[in-house]
């Protein structure tokens, strides 16, 4: 009963305290649409990339280069977004960059030539960064006072809300012109952000109890510890292991599953599906494995599970065996960002999920150009096995970091 007692007052209510649990599930259920809209209107833009690749004339480099601008924009901003949410407050924040996000997706249709789209998706990936950073900060403060570990939730959502987003540009790409399609996806996103958005924006951030007494250096605005400092830069390190693979793997598993082992295109093409299903599914029981394991067996095992996936991803003999490689690799890997992301916004607050983020997004930068040096060096199945190196390494950092876990 204290402790119930204490929850009710950590989270916005009427007097007593007795709308608290209301309050928490309007919470909860806001910022998972918020984090499926992320990923509905990411995979919308990722669909169309071909036909704008088209329409704007650029060649393949050109391309490559203007893509750099969703990355750029996106570490830039994720960098400045901790201190934003510090300020405004992470639940404002959120919904801002959600407007944003929404905004943006509309203007690569409308470009013309390969600066152009550069410069519009750097405003594009600003927006992107700044809404993961704030979300995430947003799911950190809400898992704190709710007292479960449901991140794995949050990010389900975002996986769930990409297939999404994928399915419905394929299924429209056909009889829509891209800036149709992404005006459209405009349309939906200021509604969903208009509708979602007033939940976050009626009530304030949750509090848990033990922080209401102790704020974290993060929370508060004073300078973090060098010890906090290199555990956040520990858990970032995770993130970006677990980051590494889903780059890769988007980029280079249907690549490796054709060339290599010579499926035909519809099997490859289910490579990356496969993956993203299983990841998806992992995440959805996240929860009950968190509360079940604990977060350090639940990153040393999900490391170990990924590892042993990818290795026979990438050195199988026959397609189908490389296909339940992938999907062992996503179950692996499903909570494992999650995990390091909220530990680090526990430790560091909207900071620590700013660094934790940016390294995380890095390592998913760094796949795809690393493997295909690594692939040019040696071969593809050889480069492929880097996803199962660093799945390891992090469940061996995992498990370093067994002191600063909830266990």
């Amino acid at each position: 009963m204290p402790q119930l007692n204490k929850l009710r007052t950590a989270l916005p209510g009427g007097p007593g305290g007795n709308t608290a649990p209301l309050s928490s599930a309007r919470l909860r259920t806001a910022l998972t649409v918020f984090f499926a809209l992320d990923g509905f209107l990411f995979a919308g833009w990722v669909v169309r990339i071909p036909a704008i690749k088209h329409q704007t004339g650029a060649s393949a480099a050109t391309l490559g280069l203007a893509l750099l601008g969703v990355s750029a924009g996106a570490v830039i901003t994720m960098t400045l977004t901790g201190r934003l949410c510090r300020r405004f407050g992470s639940h404002a924040v959120t919904v801002v960059c959600g407007a944003l996000l929404s905004l943006s997706i509309a203007l690569p249709a409308r470009t013309h030539s390969a600066l152009s789209l550069g410069l519009v998706l750097l405003l594009f990936g600003a927006a992107y960064g700044g809404a993961n950073v704030a979300m995430n900060s947003a799911a950190v403060d809400l898992v704190a006072a709710l007292r479960r570990p449901v991140m794995p939730s949050f990010h389900a959502a975002f996986s769930l809300g990409g297939m999404l987003g994928a399915g419905l540009g394929g299924l429209v790409a056909g009889g829509l012109s891209p800036s149709a399609h992404l005006s459209l996806l405009t349309g939906i996103g200021l509604v969903v952000t208009a509708l979602a958005g007033r939940v976050l924006l009626r009530h304030p951030a949750p509090v848990a109890p033990e922080a209401a007494d102790a704020p974290p250096a993060g929370r508060s605005g004073q300078r973090l510890s060098g010890r906090a400092r290199r555990v956040v830069l520990l858990f970032g390190l995770i993130a970006l292991c677990t980051a590494y693979g889903e780059g890769a793997l988007a980029d280079w598993g249907a690549l490796h599953l054709e060339q290599d082992l010579h499926a035909r295109p519809g099997v490859a093409a289910a490579g990356y599906s496969l993956f993203a299903l299983a990841m998806t599914a992992g995440r959805l029981s996240g929860t009950a494995l968190l509360e079940r394991l604990g977060q350090t067996r639940t990153l040393v095992a999900g490391g170990a599970t990924a590892a042993a996936g990818m290795l026979l991803g990438s050195l199988a003999p026959t397609a189908w065996l490389a296909l339940l490689g992938f999907a062992v690799t996503g179950i692996g890997l499903a909570n494992i960002f999650p995990v390091a992301v909220g530990r680090a916004g526990e430790l560091a607050g909207p900071g620590g999920v700013a660094a934790a983020s940016t390294l995380g997004y890095g390592g998913m930068l760094l796949g795809p150009p690393a493997i295909g040096f690594l692939a040019d060096w040696f071969s593809l199945p050889v480069a492929l096995t880097t996803v199962a190196v660093l799945a390891g390494a992090a469940a061996a950092l995992g498990y370093g970091a067994r002191r600063t876990a909830h266990n």
